[in-house]
Parts: structure tokens; sequence; C-alpha cells
């Protein structure tokens, strides 16, 4: 039978603050184990935890970045469970197990995103609730024991809850996407999945119509990866229709991916919120929000990426394709705006950052960072070409001496004469001795052959070492054939 699915997503960021969730300790930083830590990080009893304003702060712009309501009076709650790595055996956050006691700092939000159909489709932002981080329990020391450190207890999080308004693995990703984007424009976290700063669960069901009601729920813990994300869910939606097809009842479980297998496996059945005993921290009053924090915080908001995607096309002329491949990672983003500002071609200068840029950063390790250049320097170099005084493919030397050295364009034409001859009387010399070398070819194109232009184009480049203006080329083999 076919089904359709039914998503929601949950996301794990952690908030870019210098110092935890409730107490002064640095956030680690690959130190050694169990060096930031203290009473409180340690669930020691008689430590009074102080929540950390700026991670408030964050969680606040997060939220209006998502479009949400924020919650002037959010309430602290312990989650109650029993693991080595929470010494406490608590998590404080900000869930209810009934309404009185569910009030998260951020609530009835939403994004946007162009789906495969190129149609534009809103997806729902239930909550944002804050929390802090459990451990990390190490097993590379011993294949028989596990150790534990405690650094990264009470680092400070934010967990993006969305509706199950996602109908397919692909929206899926795309939407993770989309929220890393606005959690980097904002600051509000490093977004960066490979190191941990940002983690997602994939919530997943089946029904048998797009009106049925939902199915048995699986959650999918830990996708590290927007191709995970999007493999994992198709693998789950296999083996659920599977089983259904095979009349099988689906149970409410907690899964783990398998990437080696491309298959999910359970960790354990579902847990519902009864489990964990949720209750109002007796430690922590109510994070009581003034509304003029609240209006500063949306005054100061960073241009988000819708908007300078619109920017983008609008200033630019760019198409939308472009805009959105200039959009997608904020840092290139920054680096493009900054190369803009001085620019008399921002069309071009884009055409060179989103194939020539993009494609050697693919290679770097460090990315954008790692460039040797400046921004300015792409700008004076787009410039170069469009005032004539270099040629694109002379660009693409050009261009390469930058990546290799750093020196400025205009410092790499004078040391390797790469000024375009735009004397037209020293073109039509190179250009009449390219028709004396190739006189058939020169007949056969004056009789009509108009892909012999190429041809001809190619040898007077080649002649002059590409410093020939390609425009004074053209319009002389047209007023020579």
């Amino acid at each position: 039978m076919s089904y359709f699915p039914v998503i929601g997503l949950e996301i794990h960021c952690q908030l870019a603050t210098k110092t935890k969730m409730f107490c002064g300790c640095e956030i680690e930083v690959n130190t050694e184990p169990n060096k930031r830590v203290c009473p409180g990080c340690l669930g020691l009893p008689g430590s009074l935890p102080v929540p950390n304003k700026e991670a408030v702060n964050l969680a606040i712009k997060l939220g209006l970045a998502l479009n949400c309501e924020i919650e002037t009076m959010a309430l602290w709650t312990r989650k109650n469970y029993f693991y080595p790595d929470l010494p406490a055996g608590y998590q404080v956050t900000q869930i209810g197990a009934i309404p009185a006691h569910d009030r998260p700092i951020c609530k009835n939000g939403y994004i946007e995103i162009i789906n495969a159909n190129g149609e534009k489709k809103r997806i729902g932002i239930t909550r944002i609730h804050m929390e802090e981080d459990a451990g990390k329990l190490v097993h590379d020391f011993s294949p028989e024991s596990s150790h534990f450190d405690a650094n990264r207890c009470g680092t400070p999080l934010c967990e993006i809850v969305t509706e199950p308004d996602i109908r397919s693995p692909e929206e899926a990703a795309l939407v993770l996407q989309k929220i890393k984007q606005i959690l980097e424009y904002t600051g509000a976290s490093n977004a960066n999945m490979e190191n941990g700063n940002m983690r997602c669960d994939g919530n997943v069901s089946i029904r048998k119509s797009e009106d049925a009601p939902f199915g048995t729920r699986t959650e999918i813990k830990n996708l590290n990866s927007f191709s995970n994300l999007q493999k994992a869910l198709e693998a789950e939606i296999a083996l659920q229709a599977v089983s259904l097809d095979s009349g099988k009842e689906l149970e409410q479980c907690t899964k783990r991916y398998d990437i080696n297998q491309n298959k999910t496996i359970v960790i354990r059945s579902k847990e519902d919120k009864l489990d964990y005993k949720y209750f109002p921290d007796p430690n922590l009053l109510r994070l009581a929000i003034d509304k003029s924090l609240v209006d500063s915080i949306r005054e100061n908001l960073p241009e988000l990426p819708d908007a300078r995607r619109s920017r983008f096309e609008n200033d630019f002329g760019l198409n939308a394709y472009d805009a959105q491949v200039l959009t997608a990672d904020k840092k290139i983003s920054d680096w493009f705006d900054l190369a803009s500002k001085n620019c008399k071609n921002p069309k071009l200068l884009a055409n060179w950052v989103t194939s020539e840029l993009m494609r050697e950063l693919k290679e770097m390790e460090n990315g954008i960072s790692a460039l040797k250049f400046k921004p300015e320097d792409l700008s004076q170099m787009v410039n170069l070409i469009e005032n004539n005084t270099i040629s694109g493919k002379i660009g693409k030397t050009v261009f390469a001496e930058m990546l290799a050295t750093g020196k400025d364009p205009d410092t790499i034409i004078k040391e390797k004469g790469l000024v375009q001859i735009t004397d037209t009387a020293e073109i039509e010399a190179i250009v009449r001795k390219a028709i004396e070398a190739n006189q058939s070819q020169w007949q056969e194109f004056k009789s009509g052959k108009a892909q012999l232009r190429g041809f001809f184009v190619g040898q007077i480049m080649k002649n002059s070492g590409g410093k020939a203006n390609p425009g004074v080329v053209n319009r002389l083999l047209d007023e020579m054939a």
C-alpha cells in the first residue's frame, strides 16, 4: 500500500554563551575532563542555580527570529531520570506534565521553506524551551568500563520542537537546514552538527491517507547531518510500511539510526511525560521577562536569511537560485556582502563566488576563513574585468594567483604583465595573422559556417596570451568576413 508520512523534528542546539546555564563555569572547549566544573555542575547538595542572562537573551532572539510568542513568565521544571551522565538525578528544563506547569520561553512560531515543488510552505514551531545539558560518558580507556566527564554538565541548550507539519524526509532536511541558518544568522548557536553544537531527533509515523488519524510514532535520536536525517526517516518509513502491510502492530519507541546498515534500531520503549515526574524546580523562580527587553531584542535582530536573499535578488539582480546559494552559509554570505560594497557588477561577482570560489572552498579544511585574499580583492578583480583592464580568461589566472599568494589583483597584473590589449590596431594584427595561418577555415567561416567563430577566437586569444579584448576580436572578425 501507499502510505503518507507525518514528521516532526526536535532540534537541540547549544547556546553560544561563554558560561554555563546556572553557574559561572566556562563552556567546555577541548579541555581536560572535569576541569570546567563546580558544585552546581556536579549536583552537590546545597548548590543553588542562577540563570544565565545571556542564554535567556539568546533564546528570546531565537524565538523572535522563528516568529514565536515570548512567554513573560516562563517556568523552570525538573525532568527526573537516572543515568550516569546526570549527577543531580534530574535535568532543569521548561517542560510541564500539566498545562499549568508547561510554560516554555517561546511558543507558537513558524518558518517557511520552499519545497520540492517550488511552493512556499509554512512549518509550525510548537515551542522552544531552555534546558541544561548532561555530561559525557567516555568509553575510550577500557572496553570494560566507562568514565565520566562533567565538563558538559550545565551547558545551556534550546530545544526547538516543530509541529507535525512535515510530509517527507526531503522536507525534513529543508526544515533542519533553514533552522540551522537562522541559528547562525542570529548568533544564538554555532550550530556545528559535527561538533555536537546541534543535534536533531526525528519523529515519524505513517497513515493511509492525508486526512486519516496520525499513526504510531517512532522517535529517531541524535541525527547529526541533513543526509542522515533524510536517510533515517526514509528507512523508518519503509520499515513501518512493511510492518503494516504484513499485519503487524507498530509500537511507540525510541530508535537510533545505523548508517552502515541503513536501518533504524530500537533503543527503548517510548516514555511519556509522566515517566519523568516533572515538577516546578523549587530552587528557581519563574523567569520574569520585561516586555521592554523583548522589544529591544526585536529591534536589534540581525538581517535574517529570507530578508538577505530578497535583498540580493532586488539590489543585485540575482536569480532566486544564486541568492539561495549565497545565503545558505552565513560566513560565505557575509563575505560576499562585504565584497559587493564597492563592486561595479555584483551579478558578475556572484558568478565568481558561486562557481570559482565555492569550488575551491570545498577543498579547504577551514572554509572561507582559510582564504588568503580579502573580499575587496575579488571585488577589485571584477571591477578590472568590468572596465576591460583584464579579460575574464585573464581573471582566472589572477584568481588562481590570489588563492595561492594572497596578493591583490593590481600587484599580480603588474608582476605578470596581464593587462588586456584594447588597442584595435594591435588586435587587428593578431587577427590577420590567425586568418593567414588558417585560410581554409577562414573561407568556410566567410561562407557561413558560424561555428568556426569559436575556433578563430581561440586562436587569437592564444596568440595574444589571453590579453586581446574579446569584444574587439569578435567585432573585427565580423568586419573582415
